[in-house]
């Protein structure tokens, strides 16, 4: 689209190279920036004009000429050097410092708020104002990030350290690289004079790796007005990097729900040298042999299935066909058999439950009066937690093992694959990465996206590329690559244009 209107303007002769550049959001006004335009321009227009294409590298590789934004990574290293974990850290230093940053850039006081239940647990939340009636998109990251000890890592990991083409530093992956590209691309867009079509919100909230005061879960019952929108971009998609190749980009539109259950077996016990068969810790193992055993039916849903159907124009041969033929009506048995053994494909298809704690006794000279064991469930998106527990236990039935939850689900439907959101996201993924598929997911874990969706707004989760093999997030020596950076910033800066701009594209 942006070759069109360069050839349109190179053909009319109307509008000299800088007007051009403001008139479509993608040049500084500063008179050096301008000067330097002026040239890439021409250069361009000549190049496009003689029929000539911009080098791009082979598919799957990436898109040539990303440059770094040197903003973002100024904002990336601010943050990522701000302990912000629940022990010791502070969401509200890190919101007051984007805070600062926004209102430097030009947001008036009143559009920029930090606000939140405690002191350490600052919420923050900026408005750009659009010219529409739609509701706004909610563009939201959380501050908060795991427990890192300086012994565990190779380096604190509370400084941010740029090394063989990675951004290292807790909080890197997950997920302070997207708070750093929402409140740049934000400082953009003001300095760019973009006026959306409707307000774009950005929210980066406190506790969502854990915690006492869920940002997300605060706005919404104190600050509903602040960060109601039409939807919400988030975090829990991304794109894959297998054996140095981008092969695919993740949309996430549903969550698996997290509930434990706690199985237990009771026994009056006695001295070890008078044993019997009627014993906890054996009727607690018969339990869980019985469970091992078990498998959920097999139920997809409007994401599932279509993550299914667009994998299964990816792979080859046998692999290719068991995705395709479990997107059936009636699931091939043979299909389910052999996807059920690859653990990612078993647990987007079914709800799932394993045995995760294991303890019973009270000395080695006794007969065990109590034997427990913890069973951690992912449910699908509209599982009922009831039948859950009625299923658990009908599978330990007549082994003296009760069955009782552990907390409360949090529950939250999947979001509807709303064709704004896919258009603009495979329209901008395709000009970046041509021939990298955009995929819809659900994911295995969870995010801040479920509460959202409960609330009443459908959230997807977007991503940098990464490669599977070797995910850090949460653990030692998290990292980033640049290069992957840089483009995450520039993909979720095209992308929300896209989904604000006037002209809907």
């Amino acid at each position: 689209m942006l070759g069109r209107k360069l050839m349109t303007v190179a053909r009319g002769l109307c509008l000299w190279p800088v007007a051009c550049g403001l008139f479509c959001g993608i040049v500084p006004t500063d008179m050096h920036s301008a000067i330097r335009f002026s040239a890439v321009f021409l250069l361009t227009v000549g190049a496009v004009a003689s029929g000539a294409r911009p080098a791009r590298e082979e598919v799957g590789q990436g898109p040539a000429g990303v440059a770094g934004d040197h903003l973002a990574r100024d904002v990336f290293k601010e943050l990522v050097e701000i302990n912000t974990t629940d022990s010791v850290g502070s969401t509200t230093r890190a919101a007051e410092a984007m805070a600062a940053r926004l209102k430097a850039a030009g947001f008036a006081d009143t559009e920029v708020l930090v606000l939140g239940p405690d002191p350490r647990k600052g919420n923050l939340v900026v408005r750009l104002r659009g010219t529409g009636p739609r509701k706004p998109i909610l563009l939201l990251a959380h501050l908060d990030v795991v427990e890192a000890r300086r012994d565990d890592w190779s380096f604190d990991p509370f400084t941010f350290l740029e090394r063989d083409g990675y951004y290292y530093g807790r909080g890197t992956t997950d997920m302070k690289d997207m708070a750093a590209a929402w409140v740049s691309n934000l400082i953009r867009y003001r300095r760019e004079l973009f006026r959306p079509s409707r307000d774009i919100i950005v929210a980066l909230t406190a506790d969502e790796e854990g915690g006492a005061f869920n940002g997300v879960d605060y706005l919404l019952k104190n600050h509903r007005d602040l960060i109601d929108a039409e939807y919400c971009l988030n975090e829990g998609g991304g794109g894959q990097i297998h054996d140095g190749r981008y092969t695919v980009m993740d949309i996430q539109a549903a969550e698996k729900v997290y509930l434990s259950f706690a199985l237990v077996s009771k026994n009056p016990g006695g001295h070890s040298s008078l044993p019997v068969k009627d014993n906890a810790i054996y009727h607690l193992a018969g339990a869980l042999s019985r469970l091992a055993r078990f498998d959920f039916p097999v139920r997809l849903n409007d994401v599932t299935r279509a993550y299914f159907e667009r994998m299964s124009r990816l792979e080859k041969g046998q692999l290719a066909a068991d995705l395709k033929a479990v997107t059936a009506r009636t699931p091939d048995p043979a299909a389910v058999s052999r996807l059920s053994r690859i653990a990612r494909y078993n647990a987007l298809m079914r709800t799932t439950c394993v045995a995760t704690e294991l303890e019973g006794g009270h000395a080695e000279n006794a007969l065990p009066q109590t034997a427990r064991a913890v069973v951690n469930c992912r449910l699908l998106p509209d599982e009922s937690p009831s039948k859950v527990q009625q299923a658990l236990s009908r599978i330990v039935a007549d082994t003296k093992v009760s069955v009782t939850p552990i907390g409360e689900p949090d529950l939250g439907p999947a979001s509807p694959l709303n064709p704004e959101v896919m258009r603009g996201v495979e329209s901008v993924a395709s000009a970046m990465w041509p021939g990298v598929p955009v995929v819809p997911v659900m994911a295995t874990g969870a995010t801040d996206g479920r509460t959202l969706r409960r609330a009443g707004i459908p959230t997807y989760g977007l991503g940098a590329f990464e490669n599977i093999g070797d995910v850090r997030a949460h653990g030692k020596d998290e990292r980033i690559g640049i290069r992957q950076f840089n483009e995450e910033v520039e993909f979720l800066y095209r992308v929300v244009k896209t989904l604000a701009s006037p002209s809907g594209e």
